[in-house]
């Protein structure tokens, strides 16, 4: 196929799935379920027109996947407007963090004895399949910032937190991997105090800082120009500058992108804490994106800073979210394509332990103490969809010096692995949120 071809393919694809996302939204399998099959059928299981292997473009699809992740953990941060406080925040911060660590453990200890990996290369599948996806958990994140369900908020921020965290085990992994016997202390503190403590804290706070920051900035400078023109670039250089930034100092930049959005939205809400005079009784509590229609945005008064942040926060969110789904239809077409070459029945018995064993039961350990029902805490346990995060662990890997008969079985259960979940978590979760609403009105 040429490059005209290609394109109609392409364009024919967009306009179908636009055209019918109403009877989409209504049968089992999800949108990206859909994408999958449109890849599957594309490469060598089904009519052969394309070849892809995303480990010998391990670089390229390191980067795009970095893109596609970052974009959608600022738009993620962005949308909870929830106080840092707040007690949805902890349930996500227990996910993120012990529930990772026991999820780890857990599939560390399944791939040593069920599969018979090393322990070194045991790590690096656990640390790869570890973290949930905020890609492809639209179905469960929250809707907007104004959605205070704890499920959802618990699940976006548990999605927004574990790219990060789970980042510094793989590198754990590969560090073992290459020394070929245990580590050097040496080599062990500078893991701990670089590449985990600094790395999440100062993704975090670089995050965070800039977010902020930016956004006051720029709110103060469209207020004071009486700017409405729209301001999609402010999203696109938050997301550049906190990922380089981070990055450039050995911090984690998912954690950056993150902590930009959450940052943006502090600075949205400090414009309305300091500006209660322009402010409605009925927009009190109001987000500043819901106080302003873009589509008038040359009606607004020039002299109301609530409406110019409004005006950002919602161009932010529109931006983010075209790019979130356009690379995500990208990549999951590309996991089907390359799904032939690296299909493994050893992932089968693997997926079964890390869907209905070890996620839900490190969820319930950590949640012992919560006061939600066992349903909730199940949901939990279930709703930790694997995605695009795990495609990028992979080509990090990679690109990182995993090599070996060894390391090619890792990758080929990490990608089994995720087609499954995408598959069998797509389809779950519309009914399961749908016996959820049943069971809350009742």
């Amino acid at each position: 196929m040429g490059y005209l071809a290609w394109t109609t393919a392409t364009g024919v694809l967009l306009l179908l799935m636009s055209l019918s996302y109403g009877w989409i939204s209504r049968v089992a399998v999800p949108v990206f379920g859909l994408y999958l099959l449109v890849g599957i059928g594309c490469g060598p299981w089904g009519l052969g027109i394309l070849h892809l292997d995303v480990i010998d473009h391990a670089p390229l699809t390191s980067h795009i996947t970095e893109i596609a992740m970052a974009a959608s953990l600022f738009i993620t941060g962005l949308k909870i407007r929830l106080p840092l406080a707040f007690s949805y925040w902890r349930t996500g911060i227990m996910l993120a963090l012990p529930a990772m660590l026991l999820t780890i453990a857990g599939i560390m200890l399944a791939a040593h004895y069920l599969i018979d990996l090393s322990w070194p290369l045991s790590l690096a599948l656990a640390a790869i399949l570890a973290p949930t996806d905020p890609v492809l958990a639209s179905l469960v994140a929250i809707n907007d910032a104004q959605d205070g369900d704890r499920l959802r908020v618990a699940l976006s921020s548990e999605a927004g937190l574990n790219d990060g965290t789970a980042l510094p085990f793989l590198m754990l992994a590969l560090l073992w991997h290459k020394a070929g016997s245990a580590l050097s202390v040496e080599e062990m503190v500078k893991w701990f105090s670089v590449d985990l403590l600094w790395a999440l804290v100062g993704g975090l706070l670089i995050g965070f800082i800039l977010g902020r920051l930016i956004g006051l900035i720029a709110t103060r400078s469209r207020h004071a120009q009486g700017e409405v023109a729209p301001s999609d670039f402010v999203a696109l250089a938050l997301i550049c500058l906190s990922f380089a930034l981070a990055q450039a100092l050995d911090a984690s930049g998912f954690l950056a992108a993150f902590a930009a959005g959450v940052g943006l939205r502090s600075a949205e809400k400090s414009v309305q804490k300091h500006h209660p005079d322009q402010r409605e009784a009925a927009e009190d509590d109001l987000p500043a994106e819901m106080q302003v229609n873009p589509h008038t945005r040359h009606a607004l008064s020039e002299s109301n800073p609530i409406k110019s942040v409004g005006l950002i926060i919602g161009d932010a969110l529109s931006f983010g979210d075209t790019v979130e789904r356009l690379f995500a239809a990208v990549l999951i077409i590309v996991l089907g394509v390359t799904l032939s070459q690296h299909w493994s029945f050893a992932a089968l018995p693997l997926a079964f332990l890390l869907f209905f064993i070890i996620r839900p039961l490190a969820v319930i350990v950590v949640t012992w103490r919560c006061q939600r029902s066992w349903f909730h805490r199940l949901s939990l346990g279930w709703l930790g969809i694997r995605g695009i995060g795990s495609l990028n662990y992979i080509a990090y890997a990679w690109v990182n010096g995993f090599s070996g008969a060894e390391a090619n079985l890792v990758t080929d259960i990490a990608i089994t692995l995720v087609t499954i979940s995408v598959l069998v978590h797509g389809i779950t979760v519309t009914p399961l949120l749908t016996l959820r609403s049943k069971k809350q009105q009742h």
